[in-house]
């Protein structure tokens, strides 16, 4: 079992504009409602590829319960953990003249020490099966900035693999607990780091704790940093779409390639393969099938060049 963490967990609202006018009505053309957060997004594709996946947070309210629903209707165990405040809500106008994607997202529901006490428990419990677990996206008022470096330290210590998706201070705090795998962008490598050129970045993050470090790179792909050695994937020729939830599915290719022991390349290519297909779906926690199993075929591992681009 793969066990996915999000703390802040959403309903994703996807509306479609026939081209966004800023400062003017306009008219939705289509609504979408789905289970969001990076989390649950991560724990819908690993459950289209196949993998047995539960999925724990928080989640209260109206749309808590809008969000359960949704998911129940799905593969993945919902494990979430009931909480006073409402679950958040996230807004996506997609621009389907242009391919542009305007995002809009709710801070999230208060957690009180009671409810995290509760959280606590259920994800010690689910440690106890779990192959690998996934600490993805941002905290909630009321949770610990260190909260992610607590969790990987619960994670290793029951011999759980950890892959850490977060940014600014709770990436800081969660690397310095050693996850086995973090995966942020260039833009929270270079605010880590203070670095722009993504393959100095991405050492300087596995300096400060984290084990191996893949970085989305947008359309160059990307880049892993390990102590086997450093590769690049890339797509070979750029996907037109709606980018929202790429990210998720990169870090659900690369945690179900850890999970059935794949080489660091494989891993790039199906990370690679599926963040460009879910630029071809609909919503973020999908892709495109085509596209993906064509791009497992075309996609291209190499050396990182000193700039972080492809040798």
């Amino acid at each position: 079992m793969i066990l996915t963490v999000t703390l802040n967990a959403a309903l994703d609202i996807t509306y479609r504009v026939p081209r966004l006018r800023p400062h003017a009505t306009n008219r939705i053309t289509e609504v979408s409602e789905r289970p969001g957060g990076k989390g649950l997004n991560v724990a819908r594709v690993l459950a289209a590829l196949g993998h047995r996946t539960v999925a724990t947070g928080f989640a209260g309210g109206g749309t808590g319960e809008a969000l359960r629903a949704l998911l129940a209707e799905t593969a993945v165990t919902d494990a979430l953990v009931p909480v006073g405040g409402a679950t958040r809500r996230t807004v996506a106008v997609a621009d389907t003249a242009t391919g542009d994607t305007t995002q809009l997202n709710e801070p999230g529901p208060v957690v009180t020490p009671t409810e995290w006490d509760t959280f606590l428990g259920t994800y010690r419990e689910l440690l106890g099966e779990a192959q690998a677990v996934a600490l993805c996206g941002s905290l909630p008022p009321g949770v610990p900035v260190d909260v992610y470096a607590r969790l990987t330290r619960a994670a290793r210590s029951a011999g759980v693999p950890v892959l850490l998706d977060t940014s600014g201070e709770p990436l800081r705090r969660g690397l310095a607990a050693r996850p086995d795998l973090a995966k942020p962008n260039a833009d929270e490598l270079a605010a880590l780091t203070g670095s722009t050129e993504p393959l100095r970045a991405a050492r300087g993050a596995r300096r400060r704790g984290a084990h191996a470090v893949a970085a989305s790179l947008g359309p160059a792909g990307m880049l892993a940093v390990t102590a086997a050695g450093a590769w690049q994937a890339a797509p070979p020729r750029q996907i037109a779409g709606n980018p929202t939830g790429a990210g998720d599915s990169a870090v659900a290719g690369l945690l179900s390639g850890l999970v059935e022991e794949l080489s660091w390349p494989e891993r790039l290519t199906r990370a690679v393969a599926l963040s460009a297909a879910t630029v071809r779906a609909p919503a973020a926690g999908e892709f495109d099938a085509a596209t993906y199993e064509e791009l497992l075929r075309t996609v291209k591992v190499a050396a990182p060049s000193p700039e972080g681009r492809s040798a």
